[in-house]
């Protein structure tokens, strides 16, 4: 089965889920209701509920309170999205104004804290003490997570290992979280949520590190903003820190980056030296490392048709180009 398949074949879930977003996100103030309505109609795969969804098929997926899981983990991505795009100060997300470009910082960041707490109230009836541990735990290391990306802006001397903790945080927490949570809800064991947990997180590994190489390889139509905005900001990801271990292209890349006011040429000149250095290939590798890591777990999952669509996300995962 193809992922749009998969998504065809959740669609009824789907619209509840959205439901479920919309309802949530209702505030009485018109600002902050206009400003999480927006973020909600400018759409996204949403491939944390659907991980949740299909991990629930290990159980039982007709109960209730899978969709208030599924619908949880988008508020809580959401919300980090709002607070994201503060500390990149982007103007643009998927193509549209992010929500500090039409109001401002303030705003933005009381948004994102709105959306949190709607997120833990939707949850807050799951009889489940595990699944408010762990979402206690996901929303923690997305927070250390922006806090390790503001502390290691503009260090060109950061380690791999500094990269990749941080990207755990940020992203492959919540994936993991997607599918231990679904399964949860579905009254699924502890041994197999605990399998989709490690799924989930080589899975998000691997969603990240593509990111990251999609940020230099994709167009603007394709990224909904600037090539290269990662490192515009300040922000080292992986393709960046394996050019910078070329000795070579070290010092070149780096004066430009240090330059007080680099051009637009100058952009196009970094980003065009990182990608001819062999980095975004090493990127790659790294990230079919994780991904195979995600798919040596569905070896150890009943064969069910949840594991075939479990095999699909990843397969997608390693051929995405947007």
């Amino acid at each position: 089965m193809t992922l749009a398949g998969i998504y065809a074949e959740q669609k009824n879930n789907m619209k509840a889920i959205e439901s479920r977003l919309e309802k949530a996100l209702e505030a009485p103030h018109p600002i902050l209701h206009e400003a999480s309505m927006n973020l909600l109609r400018a759409g996204g795969k949403r491939i944390r509920p659907l991980l949740a969804l299909i991990s629930a098929q290990y159980g039982d997926p007709k109960r209730p309170e899978i969709i208030d899981s599924a619908a949880t983990l988008e508020l809580i991505h959401m919300a980090s999205l709002v607070h994201d795009d503060v500390i990149d100060d982007s103007d643009l997300r998927r193509g549209k104004p992010t929500v500090k470009a039409q109001w401002d910082n303030r705003v933005a960041m009381y948004t994102g804290d709105f959306i949190f707490a709607r997120a833990i109230e939707l949850i807050s009836g799951f009889d489940r003490p595990e699944a408010h541990r762990i979402l206690s735990r996901v929303i923690r290391d997305l927070s250390l997570g922006e806090i390790d990306q503001i502390k290691e802006l503009y260090n060109w001397k950061q380690n791999l290992r500094c990269y990749l903790l941080r990207i755990k945080r940020k992203t492959a927490i919540l994936m993991a979280l997607s599918c231990q949570l679904g399964a949860l809800s579905s009254g699924c064991t502890l041994a197999v949520s605990r399998r989709l947990y490690y799924y989930g997180y080589f899975l998000g590994m691997s969603y990240q590190i593509t990111d990251d190489i999609l940020d230099f390889v994709g167009t603007e139509k394709q990224l909904g903003k600037p090539a290269g905005s990662d490192l515009r900001n300040g922000n080292v990801t992986l393709p960046t820190y394996y050019a910078l271990q070329k000795n070579e292209l070290h010092d070149r890349i780096v004066g430009i980056l240090k330059s007080e006011n680099p051009s637009e040429d100058d952009w196009k000149r970094v980003i065009s030296l990182i990608k001819e250095s062999g980095a975004i290939q090493a990127s790659e590798r790294l990230s079919d490392r994780y991904l195979q890591k995600a798919k040596n777990i569905l070896d150890e999952l009943p064969v069910k048709k949840a594991t075939r669509s479990l095999m699909e996300i990843a397969e997608y995962v390693g051929k995405r180009r947007y």
